[in-house]
């Protein structure tokens, strides 16, 4: 997981499909109040906060690799009004937790890992015994029409040389890898599926704003005097091939990796 340099701030201003879907994703942990839980992946920490009002006698970790996200969810949610809820800057790959959790949750991040084999080796670690996961993360086929954008605007003559050995950087995995992944490490009760999803953006503006915020390892690669020209290329590009609806919706195909297993001692 590279660390790029995240704008917390105006991450928190264009991610309000990532907290509709961990809503969603909230629902199906069947919380009973006093689990304690690890988040990986908190951003600026208003998922991890949603969790720890469910958990009232319980406790929430929210770990991020990004040292501004955690600075700005610890600004967000003070200890005084949240004293169940703590952040810590940590990396997904090798997390520093043995057996302190009944649930690992993670929303929208796990796919910024190419290797998940270290990732669910610590996940393993940081469970209690028969402590369960719920994760969700971008599957195989993920944003295939931005990323089939992308690999356009990306050989043309203006930005191709900002690109001259680049790697695909996100693991968007399949589900018959994972339950194959997971068990090999030792969780058992394995369910993994890809999930169809629609990231809907109302108006080019909207658009923008996600694609500023979440394409780093794209964006970064642009000197930051060019990187506003980069995204509104890549903007108009894609609505040439992905026109807005209707209503002046954009939508984004996107396909969503759901894993839920139980670890077995």
């Amino acid at each position: 997981m590279n660390t790029y340099d995240w704008n917390a701030d105006d991450y928190a201003k264009h991610s309000s499909a990532q907290q509709e879907w961990a809503r969603e994703l909230m629902a199906k942990l069947h919380l009973q109040g006093s689990e304690n839980i690890l988040d990986i992946g908190c951003g600026d920490g208003k998922v991890t906060a949603e969790i720890a009002t469910a958990v009232s006698t319980g406790s929430v970790l929210g770990v991020d690799n990004s040292r501004a996200m955690v600075e700005l969810a610890l600004s967000q949610y003070p200890a005084d009004q949240f004293p169940n809820l703590f952040f810590q800057v940590a990396d997904a790959r090798c997390l520093p937790f043995n057996r302190q959790f009944e649930i690992v949750f993670s929303n929208a991040t796990l796919h910024w890992v190419r290797n998940h084999a270290p990732v669910l080796d610590g996940i393993f670690r940081s469970l209690c015994p028969k402590g369960r996961i719920l994760l969700q993360m971008g599957g195989r086929g993920n944003a295939a029409g931005i990323i089939s954008v992308l690999k356009n605007v990306i050989s043309t003559p203006r930005w191709a040389d900002y690109f001259v050995n680049f790697e695909f950087p996100y693991g968007f995995h399949d589900a018959g890898d994972y339950k194959t992944w997971l068990k090999q490490v030792g969780f058992h009760s394995v369910r993994a599926e890809l999930i169809d999803k629609d990231m809907a953006h109302m108006g080019l503006s909207e658009l923008v704003g996600w694609i500023r915020t979440t394409w780093l390892p794209y964006t970064q690669r642009i000197p930051e005097m060019q990187r506003e020209a980069f995204i509104e290329d890549l903007a108009h590009n894609y609505v040439k091939n992905y026109p807005p609806d209707k209503e002046g919706i954009i939508h984004v195909q996107m396909v969503r990796l759901e894993v839920e297993a139980i670890k077995s001692s």
